[in-house]
C-alpha cells in the first residue's frame, strides 16, 4: 500500500459527513499506535509530523517508518507537514516524499500570507502534493507554534483567500486551541462561522487544528504516577467534534491527546514497577494506550470507521 494525497480522502468525507484524523508522530511507538488503530477500524488516516518532530527524529528516519507501517496495512495514508514555517521546510518534506504539507501563514497579515501561501501551492503543485494552508490564530503553544491571542477566521477572507491560492484545504479558527490548555470555564467553538464558510465555500475541505478533547483519565494517571499536570486542563468536548466532523470539517488534528496517552503509559510503569528499565516494557504501554485512544477517536469523534 503507498501513501496518497488527501484529495481523494477529503471529497469522500464531506460527502460522507465524517473527519480524517490527523496525528502527529514523533517516534516508531506513536506511529505504531495509530496505524494499528486505523488499521482495526479499517480508517483513513493521517499522519503528521511538525517541524519539531523532523528535527528530533529526521524526515528520512520519519519516511522509512511511515512506509514500513503502511506497507501492509490496506488503509489509506498520507503523510503530512504539520505547520510548515517556510518554502525550505516545505521543499525538504517534499522531496523526502511526504503527500502533503501545511504553509502556516496565520501570523502574517492577510496579503503576505495570500502572497506567500500562492508559492507554496505553485511548488508543490507541481510535485504532486497538496496543500493546506491557514486563516485565523489559535491560541496556545503546542511544538513551536505559540499564540497569546485568538482571532476567529473571516468568512469572506476565507472565500477571497482560498479562490486567490488555490489551497486544497484550510485551517480555521472558531475557538480551538493548542496544547492541553484550551477553555477557562465552558468549551465554545463558533459553528455559526463553520456554517457560513461552508455556505460560502460548498464542497470545500475545512480542516480543524488544535482539537484533541484532553483525557481526564489520562491526565490523572500521569498525575498519580508522579506527573504534575495543571487540573485546568481542558480540551474540546467530543460531541462538538463530532459536529464538526459532520458539517465542512475533514480533517481534525490531534497531537497533545496522543502525548498524554503515551506520558500516562510510561508513568503508569514507572509508578508500578520502579525498577523496571527495559524501553519496550513501558513504550509498549504507551503505544498500547494510543491505539485505544486512536481507535476510540476514529469511531466516536470522526466516524471515519469502516470508510475504505
Amino acid at each position: 500500500m503507498a501513501l496518497v494525497t488527501t484529495k481523494e480522502m477529503f471529497e469522500k468525507a464531506y460527502k460522507g459527513h465524517y473527519a480524517i484524523g490527523a496525528f502527529n508522530i514523533n517516534n516508531m511507538e506513536i506511529l505504531q499506535g495509530v496505524i494499528e488503530a486505523a488499521k482495526e477500524q479499517k480508517s483513513p488516516v493521517i499522519i503528521q509530523v511538525s517541524k519539531g518532530a523532523l528535527t528530533y527524529a529526521g524526515p528520512k528516519y520519519l519516511k522509512a517508518m511511515v512506509d514500513a507501517a503502511v506497507a501492509d496495512t490496506g488503509v489509506d495514508v498520507a503523510l503530512h507537514l504539520d505547520h510548515g514555517p517556510d518554502l525550505a521546510t516545505i521543499k525538504l518534506c517534499v522531496e523526502s516524499g511526504f503527500t502533503s504539507v501545511m504553509f502556516d501563514g496565520s501570523h502574517l497579515d492577510f496579503e503576505e500570507n495570500v502572497a506567500k501561501t500562492i508559492e507554496i501551492v505553485d511548488y508543490a503543485h507541481a510535485h504532486g502534493v497538496v496543500v493546506e494552508a491557514e486563516l485565523g490564530v489559535l491560541a496556545g503553544v503546542e511544538d513551536d507554534v505559540k499564540s497569546d491571542v485568538h482571532i476567529y477566521t473571516d468568512p469572506d477572507q476565507a472565500v477571497d483567500f482560498v479562490k486567490r491560492t488555490g489551497c486544497d484545504s484550510l485551517a480555521i479558527a472558531i475557538g480551538t486551541s493548542h496544547g492541553a490548555f484550551k477553555f477557562e470555564g465552558e468549551a465554545k467553538l463558533r459553528f455559526d462561522i463553520l456554517e457560513e464558510i461552508q455556505n460560502k465555500l460548498p464542497g470545500f475541505p475545512i480542516v480543524l487544528h488544535g482539537a484533541s478533547s484532553v483525557d481526564q483519565e489520562l491526565v490523572a494517571t500521569c498525575n498519580n504516577n508522579g506527573g504534575k499536570i495543571p487540573s485546568k486542563a481542558k480540551g474540546v468536548p467530543e460531541e462538538m467534534l463530532r459536529r464538526a466532523s459532520a458539517m465542512a470539517v475533514c480533517k481534525i488534528n490531534m497531537d497533545t491527546d496522543l502525548r498524554l496517552a503515551m506520558t500516562a503509559g510510561i508513568r503508569k510503569i514507572f509508578g508500578e514497577k520502579p525498577a523496571e528499565f527495559d524501553p519496550r516494557k513501558y513504550l509498549g504501554v504507551g503505544r498500547d494506550l494510543i491505539r485505544s485512544l486512536v481507535r476510540r477517536k476514529i469511531v466516536d469523534v470522526l466516524g471515519s470507521n469502516d470508510k475504505l
